[in-house]
C-alpha cells in the first residue's frame, strides 16, 4: 500500500492527544496536503486512512456500499477487528436492514410525539439555568448540562425518572471517561449495566400501545416478524448515549465559549443573533464527536491514494468543521454564521435521528442564558474529557451576574404555574 507519512507525530488513537494539543495546525496541513492520509500501524494495531476535508467526508458518508458502517464505526471498535452490534444497531447497519429498522425509529420522532418532549425540554432547561445563576457559581458540566439531555432522551425511550441518575452514571462511563485513568473493563461493564437493563425494560413494555421508543420496537413487525431482543436492546443503547453526549458537550462549549468572547455573547444578550444560527454555529464550534469511522469493502482511489478493501477510514467532523473552502474565516467563533452547513450531526443514511431535539435543547439553554444572566465568566481550571472520539468539558467552573428584574419574573411565572401539575426536575 503506497502511503505518504507526513511529518507530524500525532498519534490519533491516544486519548491524551486531544487533551492536551490544540490539533488545529495539524488539520490545515492534513487538509491542504495530504487530505486522505494513512495513520500508520503500532504495536497491537492496524495503521488506517484519515480523511480531513469536507468534500471527502461527504464522498464517504453518501456511499455505504463502498464504505460499510457493519464493522464498527468508532476507532475503538475499528481497530479490534469488528463491532458485536454490527447488523442489528442501527448505527452500524447498512442497505435495507438499516432503513426498515431506522423507519421504525422515526415513529418516535415524528412532530406529534416529540411536541410535549419538546415543551418539557425548555421548561426544564429554564429552571435548571434560573436555579445556577441563583446560586451565583456552579459546575455547569455537573449541575446543569448533565441533566438536560438525559431527561430528554429517558422521555423519548419512556426511562422511569426513578432510573435517570443509575442511567446517567452508566453513560458517562460507557464511551469516554472524566480523567485518564479509566480502565477498559470499567467502559465494558458501564456499557453492559445498559444493555442489562433495557433488556429489563423491554419485557415490561410487550403489549404496550404507548409511542415511547421502547414499546415502539418491543412491538412492532417488518414483514411480519418481530425484531430481535439484540436489535431492540443494542438501539435502546444507541439512542441513549447518543442523545445524551452530543448535546451535552455542546451546551458546555457554548457556556466556555460565550464567556471567553464578550462580542459573541453581547450579540446573543442583546438579540442582534437568534439562538437558532447560535445553536448551528455552537454545534460547529464543539463538534463534539470528533470522528466516525466505516471499512472499505473494495478497492477505492481518492486523491490518488489507493484505500482497499478491508481498510478502516476514518472521517474527522473536527477538521471537515473547519475546512477553509466551505466556512468563511473557520477559526472564528462567529454566532450569526450563515450559511452553516456543519457535520456535527455526521450526513448521509445515518444522520443523527435526535437532532431535532438537540436542537431544541442547545437553543433552550442559549435562551435561558441570555435571559437570566447579564455575563458569565469561567471561575476555575476546567477539565475535558479523555476520549478520542468525544471532545469536549467534563468539568466547567462557571460564575453568573444575575438579571433580578428576569429573576422575578420567571419566579413569578413558576408560582402562577404551581396550581398545575408539573414533573419534577430529575
Amino acid at each position: 500500500m503506497a502511503a505518504q507519512v507526513l511529518d507530524l507525530d500525532v498519534d490519533l488513537v491516544d486519548p491524551e492527544t486531544f487533551t492536551r494539543e490544540d490539533l488545529g495546525a495539524y488539520w490545515r496541513r492534513l487538509r491542504q496536503e495530504d487530505p486522505v492520509h494513512w495513520h500508520p500501524a503500532a504495536p497491537g494495531r492496524p495503521g488506517f486512512w484519515v480523511i480531513s476535508r469536507y468534500a471527502d467526508l461527504m464522498t464517504v458518508y453518501r456511499d455505504p456500499a463502498r464504505f460499510t458502517s457493519e464493522q464498527g464505526n468508532v476507532l475503538v471498535t475499528l481497530l479490534a477487528g469488528e463491532d458485536s452490534a454490527g447488523g442489528k444497531m442501527c448505527a452500524v447497519t447498512d442497505g435495507a436492514r438499516h432503513r426498515e429498522v431506522r423507519n421504525l425509529l422515526l415513529k418516535s420522532f415524528s412532530p406529534r410525539v416529540l411536541a410535549p418532549i419538546a415543551d418539557r425540554v425548555r421548561r426544564n432547561t429554564a429552571r435548571r439555568v434560573a436555579r445556577a445563576v441563583l446560586l451565583g457559581e456552579c459546575d455547569f458540566a455537573a449541575e446543569v448540562s448533565e441533566h438536560i439531555p438525559m431527561s430528554t432522551v429517558s422521555d423519548l425511550l419512556g426511562v422511569p425518572e426513578s432510573d435517570r441518575a443509575f442511567l446517567l452514571d452508566r453513560s458517562r462511563e460507557a464511551l469516554s471517561s472524566g480523567a485518564a485513568g479509566q480502565s477498559e473493563e470499567d467502559g465494558w461493564s458501564a456499557r453492559s449495566d445498559i444493555l442489562l437493563y433495557f433488556a429489563d425494560l423491554m419485557e415490561q413494555r410487550r403489549g404496550s400501545d404507548a409511542e415511547d421508543v421502547i414499546s415502539v420496537l418491543v412491538n412492532a413487525r417488518i414483514n411480519g416478524v418481530p425484531l430481535t431482543r439484540e436489535e431492540i436492546v443494542l438501539n435502546c443503547y444507541s439512542l441513549i448515549l447518543g442523545g445524551d453526549e452530543t448535546s451535552r458537550l455542546t451546551m458546555n462549549d457554548a457556556v466556555h465559549s460565550l464567556a471567553g468572547d464578550r462580542e459573541q455573547w453581547l450579540a446573543l444578550r442583546e438579540g442582534r443573533v437568534g439562538t437558532d444560527s447560535a445553536c448551528e454555529e455552537a454545534l460547529r464550534w464543539a463538534t463534539p464527536t470528533m470522528h466516525f469511522g466505516r471499512r472499505a469493502t473494495e478497492t477505492v482511489e481518492l486523491h490518488g491514494k489507493e484505500i482497499q478493501a478491508g481498510d478502516i477510514v476514518t472521517v474527522w467532523h473536527s477538521s471537515a468543521n473547519r475546512d477553509e473552502t466551505v466556512f468563511a474565516d473557520p477559526d472564528r467563533f462567529d454566532l450569526a454564521r450563515t450559511p452553516n452547513r456543519h457535520v456535527a450531526f455526521g450526513y448521509g443514511p445515518h444522520f443523527c435521528l435526535g437532532a431535532h431535539l438537540a436542537r431544541v435543547e442547545i437553543t433552550a439553554l442559549l435562551d435561558a442564558l441570555r435571559r437570566f444572566t447579564t455575563s458569565l465568566e469561567v471561575a476555575g481550571e476546567p477539565a475535558r474529557f479523555h476520549s478520542n472520539f468525544l471532545a469536549g468539558f467534563s468539568r466547567l467552573p462557571v460564575r453568573f451576574t444575575r438579571d433580578k428584574a428576569e429573576l422575578s419574573a420567571f419566579a413569578a411565572e413558576l408560582k402562577a404555574d404551581r396550581a398545575a401539575p408539573q414533573r419534577p426536575m430529575p
